[in-house]
């Protein structure tokens, strides 16, 4: 009789489940750029839509008719007039379309990745005395780039590389994050090896895609030596790599685990690791939550380390990380480990460059 009522109460938990997953539509709206851009917008698409689909959930994509606040307000509203009733916005850029619409739908949810309080602050213009309190219908995650972004500087220098570059897109926070942390990193590697000839060249691009006059500065790194780079920001990373192609070296990728699309235009192997953030770790904890009954809206969370292993955290290196006795898979883990224990600490201040002891960074501005 008891096992009876288990499974008649498992059914009926099942069913439940399945209904509210039914009252739920989901839309995703790309920033400027697209889904098949192998960073923030593919990522953001392919979890959101996988998710969906496994779980009889509709879901559509909308793609603005430009990059303005008006056009990414206008693919919101076009979406809640299609009836559908989750929006998921990759990319700070929202902010001002968030701002815009998340108290006038409220019956819609709001899913923010890298949308900080930072952004909607300056969105809601009340900069020197920010008080809006967060609608219960709006969820951001913003990320602990520093981390990741030390981890890859850290396996830069430990894997043998001397001669490294930071080429990231815009100089937004969670760039510049990312950059101090590779700085940091690779400082921290140099001096446990006791070394003193690690170099950093480090520049912004002031734009999230590779041209012509971002690849011929590539040339010009590589050409001097250069041996890897760090293209941090999008679809920048066909500029290094397509410079790194020509004199045989190296490229880090970013956000996602980039090897497989660098590697598939410009050499097997060429894509030493990538900082990465689980951006399909947040789609799916929070599109669970909301079929579960126990999404937390009003929020924006940062997150980062949860545990001691590498891939449960929403902070890491990639697993087509090209380890070797410098760096090997272990190594990595006794890293996370001690990031985890909090026996190694990285600075998250974006306000000035973070000092070195073993390593001479040069600071070059901006591209463009």
């Amino acid at each position: 009789m008891k096992k009876l009522l288990c499974v008649v109460l498992a059914l009926v938990l099942c069913l439940g489940m399945v209904s509210f997953a039914e009252g739920f539509r989901v839309a995703m709206i790309t920033d400027y750029g697209d889904i098949t851009d192998q960073s923030f917008n593919q990522t953001t698409y392919e979890a959101a839509k996988a998710f969906c689909e496994a779980n009889g959930i509709d879901f559509q994509y909308y793609k603005p008719a430009s990059d303005s606040d008006e056009d990414r307000i206008t693919s919101i509203e076009k979406a809640i007039d299609d009836e559908f009733t989750v929006i998921i916005m990759p990319g700070y850029a929202f902010a001002p379309a968030i701002v815009a619409t998340v108290e006038e739908y409220s019956d819609i949810t709001f899913v923010a990745l890298d949308v900080s309080e930072y952004d909607l602050q300056d969105a809601h213009g009340t900069a020197d005395d920010f008080s809006w309190v967060y609608p219960a219908n709006l969820y951001s995650a913003v990320y602990q780039e520093e981390l990741c972004g030390y981890m890859a500087g850290y396996a830069a220098v430990k894997l043998g590389y001397k001669n490294l570059g930071f080429l990231g897109g815009m100089a937004v926070p969670a760039v510049v994050r990312y950059g101090y942390g590779f700085v940091q990193g690779a400082d921290a590697a140099a001096a446990e090896l006791g070394i003193a000839d690690v170099k950093i060249n480090y520049v912004y691009g002031n734009q999230f895609y590779g041209d012509a006059d971002i690849t011929a500065y590539m040339d010009t790194w590589y050409s001097n030596g250069t041996e890897v780079v760090f293209a941090c920001g999008g679809g920048i990373f066909t500029s290094a790599g397509e410079a790194a192609s020509k004199v045989g070296a190296k490229v880090i990728g970013v956000d996602t685990d980039q090897a497989p699309v660098i590697d598939g235009l410009y050499g097997e192997g060429i894509t030493v690791t990538s900082a990465m953030k689980g951006l399909a770790a947040t789609v799916n904890s929070q599109l669970s939550a909301l079929i579960g009954g126990t999404f937390e809206g009003g929020k924006v969370e940062n997150l980062g380390l949860v545990g001691e292993d590498p891939e449960a955290n929403f902070v890491q290196i990639a697993p087509s990380t090209q380890y070797a006795e410098g760096f090997t898979a272990e190594d990595y883990a006794a890293l996370v480990a001690k990031m985890f224990a909090g026996e190694i600490t990285v600075s998250n201040a974006i306000d000035e460059a973070p000092a070195v002891v073993a390593v001479a960074v040069d600071y070059q501005g901006n591209i463009k």
